[in-house]
C-alpha cells in the first residue's frame, strides 16, 4: 500500500456526510466540514503511560507551558469570588477584582512560599491572607500589607505581588496557562474559535459535576473517550462504527458519530455482532433512542421524529423556539478535542465537557472531571454551579443519580482502564493504532512530543 492509500479506507455502508445530507434541519457548516491526513503507523511506546521520568517531564515541559480551562465564569461571578485550580504539584488562585475584573496568580505566598488557600474549588474573601505570617493581598494580586513591616525594608509591593499567571475567557470557561511567555489562548483554540459560534456554551450552566480517579494513566484515560471503535465491543452497541474522525490542527480534532439511525453494512467487521443486533427497523431505531416517547408513524424515520421531539422539549424548557436547530446538533455525539485534555460537546441530547489531569506526581491514576452542561434561557441569571460530586476508583458513576442513563454508560467507558494500565506495564511491545479511527490519539502524542522536545 503506498503512502498516499494509508489511511483511507472506511467502514461500509452510510458515513456520516451522507446522514447529514438527508436530515430534515441541515447541520451548520462546521458539522459539514471534514479534515484527515494520515500521520503515520508507527507504535507508540508503553512507556509514555507508565514511566514516572516521562509523566515529570510531561509536568514541567507541557502542562506548564499550555492552555488548560480551571473552571466556568458562573463559579466566580462576583467581585471577591475566587476559585483554585491545581494540575499536578502546581495550583492557581483566579479571582475576581472590585472592578470585576478578572486575574490569576500562583498559590504560593511571596514570603516564605505557603500554599495561599488549601484546597480546590470556590471561594470568597475580600482579599487572600496566608495562613502562616498574615501576609495579605487584595484581590487584584497586589500586596496589601506585611506583619512587621519595619522589618522588611527590601520588600516592594512591585516584588512581591503575586507572581501572576495568564488568564482568558473562551466560552464560558476561564482558561489559565503557567507560561509567562503564552501564546495568545486563540492560537491553542486553531478552529473552535470560528466553529463555536454555532454552539455558544457561554449561554449554558453545569447541570451536573462529577469528579472521579481513575486507575490509568490521564493519556489512556482520554484516549478511552477519543474514538468509538469500541462502541460494538464495550457498550454493546451499533452506534459509532461509521464516526467520521477530523484532525484540524495540532491541538484541536472531532469525532461525529450519528444517533438515531446506524448502517448494518458497517458491522460487517465486527464479528459475533449478528446475534447482539440484527438489521433494525426504523421503529427498533426509535424505540432505542434516548428520551423519545411517541410512536413512529408511517413514512417517518426515526431520526427525524428523535430531532422534532429533541426540538420540542428544548423549546418548551427555554421558552422560545428551537426550530432552527439541526437534526444533528439534537441528537449526535459531536466531540471536539482541545489538546491537550479538554473535550467539547455542541450537541443537545450529549452536552458534555470533560477535563482529565495527573492525579499529583502519580503515573498510574488520573482525576477525571465530568460536567453536563444544559442550554439556560438567554438573559435570566445562571444558577450557582452545584458542588463537584467526587468517586473515587470502585466507585460507580450510578451513585450519582443525577447522571440517569449515563452512569452505566461512563462505567462501561472506565471498566477496562485498570487492566489496561496493568497490561501496558507487560506489554512488550509498542501500542498499535488504526490510521484512521485512532488518528485522534496519534495526533495527541505528536504534539505532546513537540513540547518535550522544546
Amino acid at each position: 500500500m503506498s503512502e498516499t492509500e494509508k489511511g483511507q479506507a472506511r467502514a461500509a455502508g452510510r458515513s456520516v456526510h451522507d446522514v447529514l445530507a438527508t436530515d430534515a434541519v441541515p447541520a451548520p457548516p462546521p458539522l459539514l466540514a471534514s479534515a484527515y491526513d494520515f500521520l503515520g503507523d508507527a507504535d507508540l511506546d508503553a512507556q509514555r503511560y507508565t514511566d514516572p521520568g516521562f509523566a515529570a517531564k510531561e509536568m514541567t515541559k507541557m502542562w506548564a507551558k499550555t492552555w488548560q480551562w480551571a473552571c466556568r465564569e458562573e463559579h466566580i461571578p462576583e467581585a471577591g469570588d475566587r476559585y483554585v485550580y491545581d494540575i499536578g504539584p502546581y495550583s492557581v488562585i483566579i479571582s475576581r477584582d472590585d472592578t470585576g475584573v478578572l486575574h490569576a496568580f500562583r498559590n504560593s505566598c511571596t514570603h516564605r512560599g505557603t500554599r495561599l488557600i488549601g484546597s480546590e474549588g470556590t471561594g470568597f474573601g475580600t482579599g487572600i491572607t496566608c495562613p502562616f505570617h498574615g501576609w495579605s493581598w487584595h484581590c487584584d494580586g497586589t500586596l496589601e500589607q506585611i506583619p512587621a513591616k519595619w522589618d522588611f525594608p527590601h520588600v516592594q509591593p512591585q516584588t512581591h505581588d503575586l507572581r501572576p499567571v495568564a488568564c482568558a475567557v473562551w466560552g464560558g470557561f476561564i482558561f489559565i496557562n503557567l507560561d509567562t511567555a503564552a501564546t495568545p489562548l486563540s492560537d491553542q483554540l486553531e478552529v473552535m474559535s470560528e466553529h463555536f459560534e454555532h454552539f455558544p456554551l457561554d449561554t449554558r450552566r453545569i447541570k451536573v459535576h462529577v469528579q472521579k480517579r481513575l486507575p490509568a494513566n490521564w493519556k489512556a484515560a482520554q484516549e478511552a473517550f477519543l474514538e468509538a471503535y469500541h462502541n460494538v465491543e464495550t457498550h454493546h452497541s451499533p452506534n459509532g462504527a461509521n464516526t467520521q474522525y477530523d484532525i484540524f490542527g495540532r491541538f484541536v480534532t472531532r469525532f461525529i458519530h450519528n444517533t438515531g439511525t446506524y448502517s448494518p453494512e458497517s458491522l460487517n467487521d465486527y464479528p459475533g455482532t449478528e446475534w447482539r443486533d440484527p438489521v433494525l427497523t426504523e421503529a427498533e431505531i426509535l424505540a432505542r433512542t434516548v428520551g423519545v416517547t411517541r410512536e413512529l408513524e408511517a413514512g417517518e424515520t426515526a431520526r427525524a421524529v428523535a430531532a422534532e421531539d429533541g426540538r420540542s422539549r428544548l423549546a418548551n424548557a427555554l421558552g422560545e423556539s428551537q426550530a432552527d436547530l439541526s437534526d444533528s446538533q439534537i441528537l449526535d455525539s459531536i466531540e471536539y478535542h482541545l489538546f491537550p485534555n479538554m473535550f467539547f460537546f455542541p450537541g443537545i441530547n450529549i452536552p458534555m465537557v470533560y477535563r482529565f489531569r495527573p492525579d499529583g506526581d502519580q503515573v498510574d491514576t488520573c482525576l477525571f472531571d465530568l460536567l453536563i452542561l444544559e442550554p439556560w434561557p438567554v438573559g435570566q441569571a445562571k444558577p450557582f454551579p452545584p458542588e463537584p460530586v467526587f468517586l473515587d476508583v470502585n466507585q460507580s458513576y450510578t451513585d450519582v443519580p443525577e447522571l440517569g442513563w449515563l452512569g452505566r454508560v461512563y462505567d462501561e467507558d472506565t471498566g477496562n482502564l485498570a487492566l489496561q494500565q496493568q497490561g501496558l506495564k507487560s506489554a512488550g511491545k509498542g501500542l498499535t493504532l488504526g490510521n484512521y479511527q485512532e488518528a485522534r490519539i496519534r495526533r495527541i502524542h505528536q504534539t505532546l512530543d513537540e513540547f518535550l522536545k522544546a
